[in-house]
């Protein structure tokens, strides 16, 4: 009985070492083909504890979670260890990279040192270096985008999970990605490991036969999950509360914690703008938690630019109050002229698309017409205008004075 252990893992030294040199050859980077788990290596997207999901921040990013059959395929290539996958963009927004499924090895290395090997010590927002790696595009050289783990197809895609037995699989944690021909769609390179896995939708077949195989993760116990859990008695910022998410503010606002530096807050807002003075973190706290999967070019264009600025007190209030795209109302930042108006704009937008932006749940976010003064158009920063119509009637009486 000794004997068969020995053999299996003699075979999965051997696939892992044929594997290895044929997917890396693709790339300019260090391959992780250690056994980051008893039960497989970086690639085999093995989940052992809820804390090897490090939760970030930011994009672009890739949602595999989905990806095998149709529309959404994931198709072997010829010599069958890896799979290009179809997988949604992501623009913005709240993701997880899973710590034993980082495929790049330098950076695998120093998350480990960081977080520790189960990722306990990187429970805060952006605290791993693996998201920074990725939001600032320098995980995978010459890639668009990398694929991890965001609910934000949630509420459309669904979530589940159907146990399948041993058999090819994709996996596409922190695989690399390239944008296609079709909006909103990449082509994700993911690595192929043969064993037992998790599809995380309820009820599916699991031999899709041909060439077409899921993207897929292993949790030996059955009992975790293949997706991220809320904090015990916590809820997770920015996700959707279907799935432990946090949510939106109510109209009572409440009061800061107080360990929580309201002035640091809003300068975190003040400091991160776009090339024409858009003051990002407010324009993006206005659609991103009441974003959908179809309203993707939208939160691009409100939160581009968002995963470069560094925002942790931010990140604190909301994970410390339970909330999402809160912390400007909780400190009563004040946005510039110009990215009021902004907000006000994409709001419409939003209502238009068939979705109820923050402001008409909490009346927080609600922007300001580029009609509602005179000086709609001055530049950020401004102060408001004068009334327009006391502006007149200054002018009336100034004629009249001088005529006397």
């Amino acid at each position: 009985m000794k004997i068969l252990p020995v053999i299996l893992g003699s075979i999965l030294i051997t696939l892992v070492c044929f594997a290895t040199p044929l997917y890396a050859q693709n790339f300019n980077f260090p391959f992780n083909d250690t056994m980051t788990t008893p039960f497989g290596p970086a690639f085999a997207d093995v989940i052992l504890e809820s804390d090897n999901f490090l939760p970030c921040e930011g994009g672009p990013i890739a949602l595999c979670y989905y990806s095998g059959p149709e529309t959404e395929t994931c198709e072997l290539t010829p010599d069958g260890m890896a799979a290009n996958c179809r997988c949604f963009e992501i623009p913005y927004g709240k993701y997880f990279v899973l710590i034993n499924g980082i495929l790049n090895l330098d950076i695998y290395n120093e998350t480990v040192e960081v977080c520790g090997l189960e990722g306990s010590d990187c429970q805060t927002t952006n605290s791993a270096p693996v998201c920074e790696a990725i939001n600032n595009g320098t995980f995978i050289p010459d890639t668009d985008v990398i694929s991890t783990f965001t609910f934000g197809c949630i509420p459309e895609e669904g979530i589940g999970s159907t146990n399948c037995s041993q058999n090819l699989y994709a996996g596409c944690m922190t695989a690399p990605c390239t944008r296609t021909a079709e909006d909103g769609i990449v082509n994700c390179l993911c690595p192929t490991f043969d064993g037992p896995f998790q599809v995380g939708l309820n009820n599916q077949t699991c031999n899709l036969g041909g060439d077409l195989v899921w993207s897929a993760s292993f949790e030996p116990s059955d009992e975790i999950g293949t997706a991220p859990t809320p904090p015990t008695g916590g809820c997770i910022p920015d996700a959707p509360e279907s799935v432990g998410g946090c949510p939106l503010l109510t109209e009572n606002i409440p009061n800061p914690p107080p360990d929580i530096d309201c002035s640091k807050v809003c300068q975190e807002y003040a400091d991160c703008v776009d090339t024409i003075g858009i003051e990002i973190g407010y324009t993006c706290d206005a659609t991103l938690c009441t974003s959908t999967c179809d309203d993707a070019e939208l939160v691009g264009e409100a939160c581009n630019g968002l995963q470069n600025c560094a925002i942790t007190e931010i990140f604190k209030l909301e994970e410390e109050v339970g909330c999402s795209c809160c912390a400007s109302q909780i400190c009563n930042c004040d946005a510039n002229s110009q990215t009021e108006q902004t907000i006000f704009d994409l709001n419409e937008r939003q209502r238009n698309l068939g979705i109820t932006p923050q402001c008409d749940t909490n009346d927080t976010l609600c922007g300001e017409s580029p009609n509602s003064s005179a000086c709609a158009l001055a530049p950020a920063g401004a102060q408001k205008s004068f009334p327009l119509y006391l502006l007149i009637l200054g002018l009336i009486a100034l004629r009249k004075f001088r005529r006397k």
